[in-house]
């Protein structure tokens, strides 16, 4: 798979190209490890590890826990769910599912049972792993907590990397979204004092790809998929990261077989990617007459669009946020992180948003609506037109 950002967006660029001549199968006829949820074809699937594992995966049913589900199975593996059940119940029938409420601390279906590695995928509480902790210490090697890129204290310093200091609070009983990477570092903590030197901390950058509901990135693909002028945010040299929900999860279930330990920072492409490659990289994905007029930073704030939210995948890479999209992934690179194709991304991006109920595609929940988008171009040509 391409590590860097010229292979990484190249195999997009034949990708879009093939897809423009109809040299490419339609999204209905992608192979099945395309879609989010399901066991590829026999012949599509990935080599079996060396050893099967038993891996208990907390959580395994929302976005990246299937994907992890997924690969695990096809890799050999056996796996054990653990969530209260409400989730996408119906996914993974042949799938060994235990119940109970980590809010309510409720681990009984755990006790007396061993697990190789265990994974912690929903988790935002110390007080949930700690309680964890105290069911599972002892009976698992490795304990695996998918933190998020987010713990960290600043964001000012571009190739920052897991040395950087992270968020503290003054709070760290009270569980509120509002503290959310603090409360990331403190669960990083007390995975650390439970499990020791058998401990793995993921912390990704943005998650992107089949399954996601946030649509921070699905709105660039289906924008583009629309066409026409499309508004683009700062300048076409600023830095972009994003991971495939996939390529996360492999990599997180080859550090299970690894017996991979230690903190790693998971974003991707490992080159930096700007945010006009990024949106390059998906025009060449699909057939589009859609074309990019890039608006300045200063420009935007003054006409109240947000980075990140109005804007996703961007943020304006000066003062304290000069490092949010530049973090380092050397650690993780050098232990087997790898990077799918963008072209990949988006179009497994675009099948899972097609696959949505209608009113669910009617609303995105990032990004610019039609009529706002284009009030901020007319008003962006405006002023360019001033003498």
């Amino acid at each position: 798979m391409p590590s860097n950002r010229r292979d990484f967006l190249r195999t997009s660029a034949l990708a879009g190209g093939a897809l423009g001549l109809g040299l490419t199968r339609s999204a209905s006829a992608h192979p099945a490890h395309d879609a989010p949820w399901t066991v590829p074809e026999p012949a599509l699937l990935p080599p079996r590890a060396p050893k099967p594992l038993r891996i208990l995966i907390l959580g395994g049913t929302g976005f990246i826990g299937p994907h992890q589900v997924r690969y695990a199975i096809e890799r050999g593996h056996k796996v054990t769910l653990f969530n209260r059940g409400k989730t996408n119940p119906g996914l993974f029938p042949d799938v060994e599912k235990l119940q109970g409420d980590r809010a309510k601390g409720d681990y009984e279906s755990l006790k007396g049972r061993d697990w190789d590695v265990v994974i912690d995928n929903p988790t935002t509480f110390p007080r949930w792993v700690r309680q964890a902790a105290a069911v599972l210490k002892g009976h698992t090697r490795q304990f695996v907590f998918v933190s998020t890129i987010s713990v960290y204290e600043k964001n000012d310093t571009s190739n920052a990397d897991e040395s950087a200091a992270v968020a503290k609070t003054t709070e760290p009983d009270v569980e509120e979204m509002r503290l959310y990477g603090a409360l990331k570092a403190l669960a990083e903590d007390e995975a650390r004092k439970a499990f020791g030197d058998g401990t793995t901390i993921i912390r990704p950058g943005l998650i992107v790809g089949p399954g996601d509901l946030s649509d921070r990135f699905t709105y660039w693909p289906v924008r583009l998929e629309r066409g026409g002028e499309v508004l683009a945010p700062g300048t076409p040299s600023d830095p972009s990261q994003v991971i495939d929900a996939r390529d996360l999860s492999e990599f997180i279930v080859r550090c299970c077989e690894d017996g991979t330990t230690g903190t790693f920072n998971c974003t991707g492409p490992r080159s930096t990617l700007t945010i006009a490659e990024m949106l390059g990289g998906i025009r060449a994905a699909m057939v589009t007459d859609a074309y990019l007029t890039f608006v300045p930073a200063d420009f935007l704030a003054a006409q109240k669009v947000r980075p990140w939210s109005d804007m996703p995948v961007w943020i304006p890479p000066v003062g304290e946020t000069a490092g949010f999209m530049r973090r380092n992934i050397d650690k993780a690179v050098k232990a087997g992180l790898t990077f799918r194709p963008l072209a990949d991304t988006v179009r497994a991006t675009l099948d899972f948003y097609h696959a949505e109920p209608a009113e669910r595609q009617a609303k995105l929940r990032a990004g610019l609506d039609p009529a706002r988008e284009k009030e901020v171009l007319a008003l962006w040509r405006a002023k360019v037109a001033q003498p």
